[in-house]
């Protein structure tokens, strides 16, 4: 039987720390297929980081973060990890709380959230990551990030056996293309009868959607599936072609 898989894209604040004595292992994230790009990605960012300044321009950061940012980027073979829904902070991620989420919640994540990071592809919410910095526009030297990824997590997507709900900007999903038959959500919000599209309320509708999501564990095996089940939470879900228009407020109030 067919699930539906929930890509979140990543954000740029990451929670510090990690189990202790753990290490960044390649072999323990999932879609094992995008090993030998995450390898050479890890590698290219850590040996970026030797020139804090370099790294700091092509990380876009000020001078205030470079320090500690591009520090993770330089330690991050041999820094401490945490499940990747933990490791993520912001706008998106903090409705989800994934620091206080009960077992159960923890293992419906595992099968069906997945967070698409530049650094490593495609990470499913318990895989073991640490702190980094790389965002999806970040210019590398030699190659782009979408000429590395796009091809592999695109393959990814479509061998998973998963019906994909993309909840992911746009410069993230061009990363790696969801397959036919998946769904790309676009908030809007919804004043008075006219629509428009958010910014700030997008990340945390996305955010605020997988945590009720992770709250009530609903079986789903595809699009319509989904789509009922959010309808019967009260939520203003149309499908539009491949897209599925969510109103904001719908999910955001209690």
């Amino acid at each position: 039987m067919t699930s539906l898989l929930f890509v979140m894209p990543p954000s740029e604040t990451k929670r510090s720390g990690g189990e202790p004595e753990s290490t960044l292992d390649f072999d323990a994230l999932s879609f094992p297929t995008l090993g030998r790009v995450r390898r050479s990605v890890a590698a290219t960012v850590v040996r970026l980081s030797r020139d804090a300044d370099e790294a700091a321009r092509l990380l876009k950061i000020s001078p205030a973060l470079a320090v500690t940012e591009v520090a993770r980027n330089r330690t991050l073979k041999i820094s401490p990890t945490m499940p990747a829904l933990e490791r993520y902070t912001g706008v998106a991620f903090d409705p989800i709380d994934a620091p206080s989420l009960a077992v159960e919640a923890r293992d419906w994540a595992r099968e069906h959230v997945a967070v698409h990071s530049a650094l490593f592809g495609l990470v499913r919410a318990a895989d073991p990551i640490p702190a980094y910095r790389l965002s999806h526009d970040t210019r590398l030297p030699e190659k782009s990030l979408k000429s590395l990824w796009a091809g592999p997590v695109a393959r990814a997507l479509a061998s998973s056996g998963q019906t994909v709900i993309d909840l992911r900007s746009e410069g993230y999903s061009e990363l790696g293309p969801a397959p036919l038959g998946s769904a790309y959500v676009r908030v809007v919000s919804d004043e008075g009868g006219r629509r428009r599209a958010l910014n700030h309320f997008n990340k945390k509708t996305k955010g605020t959607l997988i945590a009720r999501l992770l709250a009530a564990r609903p079986d789903l095996a595809t699009v319509e599936d989904f789509v009922g089940w959010a309808r019967g939470e009260g939520m203003v879900v149309e499908p539009h072609g491949g897209e599925l228009v969510v109103v904001a407020e719908s999910v955001l109030r209690s």
